[in-house]
């Protein structure tokens, strides 16, 4: 039986959100959509998560300050990047500071659960995902 992964989701489009969300409670998860990286940050400070998914490109607060934030706050944390500029040189940088993984956009759900069973496994839980189903 999977157990249910805590998922922070944080993209400053609204529609990314609205897409991903179903597409992870699909495979178990409980997720909290963030399109405000403030607010995000500040629902991280209150509430313990297994995995924070996060753009990298946001006005105020980017996604490489979110992810400092979560490894600071939170190591057993796994964050996933994403982001619409597939840039090598950013990707380095956000992996070199803890990432778990990156991905770029334009991906499917599929893609990002795969990550998110990958992240899960790393953490020593499950979740419901057959890339064959």
């Amino acid at each position: 039986m999977a157990e249910q992964l805590d998922v922070l989701l944080l993209d400053d489009e609204p529609i990314v959100g609205r897409r991903l969300e179903p597409a992870l409670a699909k495979i178990g998860c409980n997720v909290e959509v963030f399109e405000d990286p403030g607010a995000a940050l500040k629902r991280f400070d209150e509430k313990a998560f297994d995995i924070v998914v996060t753009d990298i490109r946001m006005d105020e607060i980017d996604g490489i300050q979110i992810l400092e934030h979560v490894v600071r706050k939170s190591p057993r944390t796994k964050v996933i990047m994403i982001t619409g500029y597939a840039m090598m040189a950013l990707a380095r940088e956000a992996m070199e500071k803890g990432a778990f993984d990156f991905i770029a956009k334009p991906f499917q759900p599929d893609d990002l659960r795969q990550v998110i069973a990958k992240a899960a496994d790393a953490l020593g839980a499950t979740v419901d995902f057959d890339p064959d189903s």
